[in-house]
């Protein structure tokens, strides 16, 4: 695919995976969570994630899934508390600050789009300063629904003014990209290096980037080509 920037208005980037290393989300969940669990509830670690996968599982595509709220009250945990126990794994990817800041030369609008549930953006946000290169976040607790689900990108545009044709999405999900793919938006990119503890992979759907310094064009020229 070839990004011509003079085309492109609008950037939509998802934020854990995609501008954040997941590697924080993945350990507080899979080994952070039940560690706490288990001994909450005196039980063995194996059966504490054996039992709380399965829980996990059964709110994937919800905004459940991603409800501190929820989590913690289906839990017994204050899973906010918990988060700020290894709020220290929090760290931005590689190249995006540059991304960012070579987006605002441009005059690019730039949207932090994620299904990250308000109580995560404030620790996230306050932990990585990162929140002035956007022109605003939205979550989608505020939207209704979450990005899996093919409705999310149109009721985006009561938050977000942008034309599909002249956007371009970021996101570690092709669940997420394809659901976007439906709603016509132009320029879809999966971002392979999702967590800093994972062999990056290739998507077979759509063009693909390890890190965002890959679509920052040479001096001189306004367009990059990714595969």
């Amino acid at each position: 695919m070839i990004i011509d920037w003079n085309n492109i208005n609008t950037v939509l980037l998802d934020m854990d995976g995609t501008i954040l290393d997941r590697h924080f989300d993945d350990h507080f969940w899979l080994e952070h969570v039940p560690k706490r669990w288990s001994q909450h509830n005196n039980t063995t670690l194996e059966f504490a994630k054996e039992h709380l996968y399965s829980l996990f599982r059964s709110q994937e595509n919800t905004l459940n899934w991603t409800d501190l709220d929820y989590w913690s009250d289906r839990l017994r945990l204050d899973i906010p508390v918990l988060k700020r126990e290894i709020e220290h794994l929090i760290a931005v990817h590689p190249f995006v600050i540059e991304f960012l800041l070579f987006l605002k030369h441009t005059g690019k609008t730039v949207w932090l789009v994620t299904n990250a549930h308000s109580k995560t953006l404030d620790l996230k946000m306050k932990t990585t300063r990162i929140g002035p290169y956007f022109d605003g976040i939205i979550s989608a607790h505020q939207v209704g629904v979450p990005k899996e689900d093919e409705r999310f990108w149109g009721e985006l545009q009561r938050f977000i003014c942008y034309d599909p044709e002249r956007t371009l999405l970021g996101e570690d999900s092709e669940t997420n990209l394809t659901t976007a793919e439906s709603f016509s938006i132009r320029y879809l990119v999966y971002i392979s290096c999702y967590s800093s503890k994972i062999e990056p992979r290739r998507s077979e759907r759509f063009p693909t980037i390890d890190y965002f310094n890959k679509l920052i064009p040479e001096i001189g020229s306004n367009c990059v080509t990714i595969l």
